[in-house]
């Protein structure tokens, strides 16, 4: 294949539209609760350069090859793989290692869309004063009316999808890059301006504190975690970054643009933190983990504070446009592919699969209201069941998507992609791709992308499929 193929689809005007759309992608919820939360458990700043270590031996190689692979192919996750196995003579059954990456990212938007859409009802609900003096048992029950309530949610998802799609469906230049230069530079804003409003509350040494406070021997028990919010945190293993990159200009250095991606990525994760902890300690709550930091605790904190109803305002727009931005990159490389292989117009494609996903997600609506009756997965007294009514365990449709997504597709395509670029494209093509500034650093990223990083994933991979 030459070189110097460009897309169908078009192509990023500048390196730096490839690393807001990567960072876009690698930015989401989690990176607003979840990173922060676990760095303040796991040790602090040991924390935080044991993840740094993480990134730099998983993360960044399934990255870097993800976005050679793109590159070089200039198509779809699907046919780029396709095509580059035929080329170095291997089989082109390896395609469905990017279709099952293109499965998981419309499965992982289906509920997304609908945990994106609370942030929406929330920017209403801040805005009118809902949260004003509130209290743990006021949020608690303003949270639960939310979500026993599908009329509500479904108007959120709804709109939430539409949105996405009406980006996806404008293509690479007038959609993705247009909306990517107004959401990331948004979210940065937002972001800085939060912060900047934490250092007035009078709690910002304390929700450093939190953050940094360097115990190692906390650290141990957060190696597992460190490892699997690495390979989770940069998007890799759907194809997001692969198709993005077949969208980047060849003249443009691929090493450091993505080590640029992570190191932003991981600024954002942390600058979250030193925005929201003395947020949470001003209104004297403590940081916990999981939606309800977000949800439910941050609501509180933001009504009994100075300016806290303008601020939860800007809290919640922020965690739309990151999910806006990670919505993006999931519905890419389904669009992309059935671009190519149907013929038919990126809009009709668009409408199709945006469709198909929300569909998918009245599942996870239901999860919460009408269907939570309904559980999946479930051993008891008379053995194992797929699905079974009323049943005490289980999981709820949204809790089995998100089971299957996250602990067997994501790290299972992580891998292969990387076996697939290490061991499969030719050294010297991968080479040529990378293109290294510093040529004695290739061998050192090759090891890595070869030995390192599958056992690194495997160990994810299988710690949380037994989780």
């Amino acid at each position: 294949m030459s070189q110097d193929t460009v897309s169908i689809h078009g192509i990023w005007a500048s390196r730096w539209v490839f690393i807001l759309a990567a960072t876009g992608s690698a930015v989401g919820l989690g990176n607003i609760w979840k990173f922060p939360y676990m760095a303040g458990v796991y040790g602090g700043g040991a924390f935080v350069l044991v993840y740094l270590v993480c990134i730099a031996l998983i993360g960044l190689p399934i990255m870097l090859a993800e976005t050679v692979l793109g590159r070089r192919g200039r198509q779809s996750p699907v046919n780029t793989l396709r095509n580059l196995a035929l080329q170095s003579g291997a089989s082109a059954r390896w395609s469905w290692a990017a279709i099952m990456g293109m499965v998981a990212a419309l499965l992982i938007l289906s509920f997304y869309s609908v945990v994106a859409g609370w942030s929406l009802d929330y920017i209403i609900g801040m805005g009118r004063g809902d949260f004003v003096g509130i209290d743990a048992a006021g949020a608690g029950n303003r949270f639960g009316s939310l979500t026993a309530d599908p009329v509500r949610l479904l108007f959120w998802h709804t709109l939430f999808m539409l949105v996405t799609a009406f980006i996806i469906a404008r293509g690479v230049v007038a959609g993705l890059e247009r909306s990517l230069r107004i959401m990331m530079p948004l979210l940065f804003v937002l972001l800085l301006i939060l912060l900047g409003y934490s250092l007035t509350t009078g709690h910002f040494m304390q929700g450093v504190k939190f953050l940094f406070h360097f115990d190692l021997q906390s650290v141990p028990e957060g190696i597992l975690a460190a490892m699997g919010h690495a390979f989770f945190t940069l998007s890799v293993g759907v194809g997001s970054i692969m198709v993005f990159g077949a969208y980047m200009p060849k003249k443009s250095s691929i090493g450091g643009t993505i080590i640029t991606v992570a190191l932003l990525d991981t600024a954002v994760a942390l600058t979250a933190g030193l925005a929201l902890f003395p947020i949470v300690f001003a209104a004297g709550l403590e940081p916990s983990a999981g939606p309800g930091l977000m949800f439910v605790t941050l609501p509180i904190a933001f009504g009994n504070i100075v300016l806290g109803q303008v601020f939860g305002v800007l809290f919640f727009v922020l965690v739309a446009v990151a999910a806006w931005s990670s919505a993006i990159s999931m519905l890419e490389p389904a669009v992309a592919y059935w671009v190519e292989r149907s013929g038919w117009t990126r809009t009709r494609i668009t409408c199709l699969v945006a469709f198909i996903c929300w569909l998918v997600g009245l599942g996870t609506v239901l999860s919460f209201n009408l269907l939570s009756e309904a559980r999946f997965f479930v051993t008891d007294a008379s053995g194992w069941h797929f699905f079974k009514w009323g049943a005490e365990g289980g999981q709820t449709f949204f809790e089995s998507v998100d089971y299957v997504t996250s602990r067997i597709m994501l790290p299972l395509g992580g891998l292969l992609f990387a076996v697939f670029a290490g061991w499969v494209l030719g050294r010297d093509v991968f080479r040529a791709e990378l293109a290294l500034s510093h040529p004695r650093l290739f061998p050192v990223v090759y090891c890595l992308l070869r030995y390192v990083t599958p056992l690194g994933v495997l160990i994810v991979f299988v710690t949380e499929l037994f989780k």
